[in-house]
């Protein structure tokens, strides 16, 4: 402990060396993140827990999964009035427009899990010039956080990039972005639960088709004709590549009485809505629509806030589907 005497004599130079030792520390800190790769980092020693800040394949115990199954049925068990539902699936993309609005691209953060998890998107440099021109598609694309970086990292000199959003506001800010560059990428304005797209590209065209946390924000009736829709616009042997809430993800358990739209839908205090999936129900939409399962995988993550002691248990899915030759 440094007393009033030891401060002075330390001076402002002894106070640097003190500031310079102490941003080692948080840098540290930093580097302990979760490194790149799937199931990198499992906890074996719950007495480790607080030592990182993301741990892998976290497996719930019976009491957990008992006392997510209560949380759940708790906050579903009155259903909002069907007026009041069909609001905000109506006005959809106003909440959304609202949510950029208020936002701007300020809330979804870099996803640099993205080419750990989807190297399909960015081929090493050394494969690149052994590959047809590609074109790829965003299905919600909102700000760009996976189209900037994809238009940043992919080395692929004739690879085209679309991205649509049915936020006006989103597919505003995308365009003006300093990354943005309109020469690769092509983004428009489209409600993709419309029985028939209004796309600059043909059928059958797309070599990957992307869909992060896009599905989840759909009403639930609607969601097959998106997938199907998906399968009509994939080339013959492309893949589409998913990942969205799982069931009992933290967020899910969240909510409180009064949100719940139907079961495991949501809408959230700005307006816009959320699904939570299971890998059974996934499997059948995406079978249906005629794809093969290729990846199918729940991410179960336990995030840590080592500063406030708490635990997070997170439940993402991932799944990578081909469309047959």
């Amino acid at each position: 402990m440094l007393t009033t005497s030891s401060s002075t004599m330390l001076g402002k130079y002894g106070w640097q060396i003190l500031r310079r030792l102490a941003s080692k520390s948080w840098e540290h800190t930093r580097q302990r993140k979760k490194p790149s790769g799937a199931g990198s980092r499992v906890l074996t020693d719950a007495r480790e827990v607080f030592e990182f800040n993301a741990w892998d394949h976290v497996q719930w115990d019976e009491e957990q999964e008992l006392a997510a199954q209560a949380a759940v049925a708790k906050n579903s068990s009155s259903k909002m009035e069907t007026e009041q539902k069909e609001r905000f699936q109506t006005d959809a993309p106003k909440f959304w427009d609202s949510f950029y609005g208020i936002h701007d691209n300020r809330f979804f953060k870099d996803r640099h899990w993205l080419f750990t998890e989807f190297p399909e998107l960015a081929p090493l440099e050394t494969d690149t010039a052994k590959l047809q021109p590609r074109s790829i598609f965003e299905l919600g694309c909102g700000v760009g956080n996976t189209i900037l970086p994809l238009l940043q990292y992919n080395s692929e000199a004739q690879l085209k990039v679309f991205g649509c959003d049915f936020s006006v506001r989103a597919i505003e800010i995308l365009r003006s972005q300093r990354q943005f560059d309109d020469k690769r990428c092509e983004v428009f304005v489209m409600d993709a639960t419309l029985d028939h797209w209004q796309v600059p590209f043909e059928e059958n065209s797309q070599d990957i088709i992307v869909m992060i946390f896009v599905l989840s924000a759909i009403e639930p009736k609607k969601m097959q004709r998106v997938l199907d829709n998906c399968y009509r616009y994939l080339r013959p042997g492309g893949l589409l590549l998913f990942r969205d809430y799982g069931r009992y993800d933290l967020a899910q358990l969240r909510f409180k009485s009064g949100k719940c739209m139907e079961d495991n839908f949501y809408v959230r205090g700005d307006g816009t809505m959320v699904y939570f999936f299971t890998e059974e129900e996934l499997r059948g939409m995406m079978t249906q629509a005629g794809l093969q399962e290729e990846q199918l995988i729940v991410d179960r993550r336990l995030q840590v806030n080592r500063c406030r002691g708490l635990k997070m248990y997170r439940v993402w899915i991932q799944t990578k589907f081909r469309k047959p030759l």
